[in-house]
C-alpha cells in the first residue's frame, strides 16, 4: 500500500471517472502522516468537474501546498498549468503528488515534465483503474488506455490500482467482483496490483488484500 520508504514522485492517471483525483488526496495524506514535506500538482487540465484543488482546505491544514491549473474550479475551458510545477519535480527536498489528466489527451501536460522525473528516476507512475466504468470494462479495454497514456506522457507506468466503484451507490460485492479483472490486467501489463481501494465504509467490508480505506468528498459523489 503505501511504502514506508516511497518514491519521492508519486503520479496518478487513469480514465475518466476512474477516481484518481480522490486517490491522489487521500495518498498525498498519507505520505504527510508519514512525516513527509508533500506538495501536490494537479496537472488535470481537461476535467473540469472535480480537482484536487476541491480538497485545498484539509490539504492545506495538514501542512500540504497545492500547485492547480490557473483559473481551476472557474468555467474556463482549458486552463494553463502555472510554472511552479517544474518546481514541484525539481526540488528534490518534497515528495510530490501528481494528478494527471484524463486519458492520453490529459496526459499531453505531462510530456513537458517527463525529462524531469525520467532523470532523477525516482517516481512511481500509478494507473487507476475502474471497471466499473464505460471503455474500461474489460482488462484488455484497459490495458490500450494505458499504452495511449504512456505514448503521450512520456513516463512509463510502474503498477496498478483498483479503483472500481459507481460512487456512492458502491456495494462491497461491486468492488470484489473486480478483482479478477484487476489481476487480469496485471498479467497483460507485467506490472503489480499495489493495491485496491475503496470508500471507508465499503473497504471495511471487503475480503481482499491490500486494501486502501479513503476519505470521499460530497462533491466527488455528486459527481458520480
Amino acid at each position: 500500500m503505501i511504502s514506508l520508504n516511497p518514491k519521492r514522485v508519486t503520479l496518478f492517471a487513469g480514465h475518466y471517472g476512474s477516481g484518481k483525483t480522490n486517490i491522489a488526496v487521500n495518498y498525498a495524506l498519507a505520505l504527510k502522516d508519514l512525516g513527509k514535506n508533500v506538495v501536490v500538482a494537479d496537472l488535470d487540465i481537461v476535467n473540469p468537474y472535480f480537482r484536487t484543488k476541491d480538497s485545498a482546505k484539509e490539504l492545506n491544514e495538514k501542512g500540504i501546498e497545492i500547485i492547480s491549473p490557473e483559473f481551476a474550479n472557474t468555467n474556463v475551458d482549458l486552463p494553463a498549468l502555472p510554472a511552479s510545477v517544474y518546481g514541484v519535480v525539481q526540488n528534490r527536498l518534497r515528495h510530490a503528488v501528481l494528478d494527471i489528466g484524463g486519458d492520453d489527451r490529459g496526459a499531453y501536460a505531462l510530456g513537458r515534465y517527463a525529462p524531469y522525473i525520467m532523470e532523477e528516476n525516482d517516481f512511481e507512475m500509478i494507473f487507476v483503474a475502474n471497471f466499473l466504468r464505460p471503455l474500461t470494462r474489460t482488462p484488455e479495454e484497459a490495458f490500450e488506455v494505458m499504452k495511449e497514456i504512456e505514448q503521450a506522457g512520456h513516463i512509463p507506468f510502474t503498477a496498478i490500482v483498483n479503483n472500481s466503484n459507481l460512487g456512492k451507490d458502491t456495494e462491497p460485492e461491486d468492488v470484489e467482483k473486480t478483482d479478477i479483472l484487476a489481476k487480469r490486467l496485471s498479467e497483460l501489463s507485467g506490472l503489480p496490483l499495489l493495491f485496491t481501494s475503496a470508500e471507508e465504509n465499503v473497504a471495511k467490508q471487503l475480503t481482499l488484500n491490500n486494501v486502501l480505506p479513503m476519505k470521499l468528498q460530497k462533491k466527488y459523489f455528486d459527481i458520480i
